[in-house]
């Protein structure tokens, strides 16, 4: 139930009110006034629209419809709100001009119920934009109750397991998701412009590669065939990229079987891009480009607020190598490390955990991950990474023991993850031959080796930049949302007695 919990009496007495709601539709039903037959309402403006356009619409008939938020009865006239899309519009109903047996029944209406409103946009005594009412419809009838409205649905749990009730009660809630939308729309918008072709790619998958993660498994009943949700999109783009398709990308729901925190969820929107003849330097100006252009079409502003932290888009972006970043924060330069037991030793006086199967290049990342992230605040790009840690990337020209990739990173967080993609099939090969040592040793999130794509690189690979953004910590930081299942607006969640509550 929608309501905030509550002692056993309470719970009786919701009980009784809700019993009064569907005794209130059957009287409706049996006097031939069911709001559920009802198909189609014609709406001319939404609240906001009445408001910021009424030097236009004074006086004018005009059509609003909306869930009721609020009610007050005065005898002969009443007044109340209806909640739309953009927001509440007051209503002033009069029982001599909807009619005697109409105001009756409007006085019967429940907070909750979604009306139709035809009537003259006019203002009050006191100056508040409203509808005079010529005819009250009522369009659906609620059977529930919303939560009490002065404290609002504040549950967290019920909040992301009844998102329709929080959109109703929190306001700053649709206005998120609002964002949210504005985000997707203007990363397509930027890269269509761009010249970008938006594409689709398989979500089930026979080998589930791109990243390192756990996948969800399932079984393909019609080809008796185990299969995988995807990961990751990266390999499929690829492909493209050898058919001559030279700029693509993706936005789409991918799947890691790992935990929940407040910035994880098993299924998350993710958008791939990949781009033929650059590299990791040409997605580094194309991120800078991107976030600026982003942030300023949804918030108005080159410079974002996440709680305590203010971050200027506006400048260039720090950029700096993992290792430099590693010695600026840590104290250790890894350019002194040569073998992986000097680096194990230098794990060991930092009190880092490390596994029997970490090379140096982990060891460099697992200090990253202690020492540096946390100071990443401003946007910054993290380049060089170890080729332990990168099995698709290319390894840099004079140094092979690094790669071609960065990571993003802003207010402490990975945002982006990219690369100048490894295009020697024989090279990857090895690569893959590594992952699946690693696979035999017990690591879970290792990759197998895909044999058709090594074919598709074996046709040609251009060289290519290719990067991996997260939507959703995107509009995390946008929106300065606390955590993931703020913007999800169905977030997994634990079941309840076998489904969801």
């Amino acid at each position: 139930m929608a309501q905030q919990k509550n002692n056993g009496g309470g719970q009786q007495e919701a009980g009784q009110l809700i019993q009064v709601r569907y005794d209130k539709l059957h009287e409706l039903q049996e006097n031939g006034k069911d709001p559920f037959r009802i198909t189609k309402y014609d709406v001319t403006h939404h609240s906001a629209e009445i408001k910021n356009n009424f030097e236009n619409l004074e006086g004018q008939e005009e059509a609003v419809a909306g869930r009721m938020m609020f009610k007050r009865v005065m005898g002969k006239a009443s007044f109340c709100n209806i909640q739309d899309l953009q927001g509440r519009i007051q209503i002033y109903v009069a029982r001599d001009e909807i009619g005697e047996e109409s105001y009756k029944d409007f006085k019967k209406f429940d907070v909750g119920d979604i009306l139709g409103i035809r009537g003259t946009v006019f203002k009050t005594k006191t100056g508040e934009i409203s509808v005079h009412a010529k005819e009250v419809t009522l369009l659906s009838k609620s059977l529930q109750i919303l939560p009490e409205k002065f404290h609002g649905l504040t549950d967290t749990d019920v909040r992301y397991r009844q998102r329709y009730v929080d959109l109703i009660m929190n306001e700053e809630v649709k206005d998120t998701f609002i964002k949210r939308s504005k985000v997707i729309s203007s990363i397509r918008r930027y890269l269509d412009e761009q010249g970008f072709m938006e594409v689709e790619t398989p979500m089930l998958v026979s080998n589930a590669g791109g990243a390192s993660a756990r996948p969800f498994e399932t079984h393909f009943n019609a080809l008796n065939e185990d299969l995988r949700l995807r990961i990751s999109l990266e390999l499929y783009l690829k492909r493209l990229i050898v058919g001559g398709m030279e700029r693509v990308y993706e936005i789409g729901r991918v799947f890691r079987n790992e935990g929940l925190d407040t910035r994880h969820n098993p299924e998350f929107t993710l958008m791939e891009l990949y781009q033929a003849y650059t590299d990791y330097n040409g997605m580094m100006d194309l991120t800078e480009n991107l976030y600026r252009y982003v942030a300023k079409e949804v918030t108005g502003s080159e410079v974002l607020t996440y709680g305590e932290h203010t971050m200027d888009l506006s400048v260039p972006f720090e950029r700096i190598t993992m290792v430099d970043a590693v010695k600026k924060y840590a104290g250790v330069d890894f350019n002194e490390v040569h073998t992986t037991e000097e680096a194990r030793k230098l794990a060991d006086e930092h009190h880092i955990e490390y596994e029997e199967r970490h090379g140096k290049g982990d060891i460099l990342n697992l200090f990253f991950e202690e020492y540096v992230e946390e100071h990443l605040i401003q946007p910054t790009f993290v380049m060089d990474h170890p080729i332990e840690i990168s099995p698709l990337t290319k390894m840099k020209p004079d140094n092979p023991d690094y790669v071609e990739r960065f990571e993003f990173f802003m207010n402490g967080w990975e945002m982006a993850n990219a690369y100048s993609e490894l295009n020697d099939p024989e090279d990857q090969r090895r690569r893959f031959a590594a992952q699946e040592a690693l696979l035999a040793a017990g690591d879970e999130e290792a990759n197998h080796t895909d044999e058709d794509f090594l074919n598709a690189l074996c046709i040609g690979m251009p060289p290519t930049g290719g990067i991996g953004f997260g939507i959703d910590r995107m509009v995390m930081m946008m929106t300065d949302s606390p955590a993931i299942r703020d913007v999800l607006l169905f977030p997994t969640m634990k079941t309840l007695g076998g489904k969801d509550q």
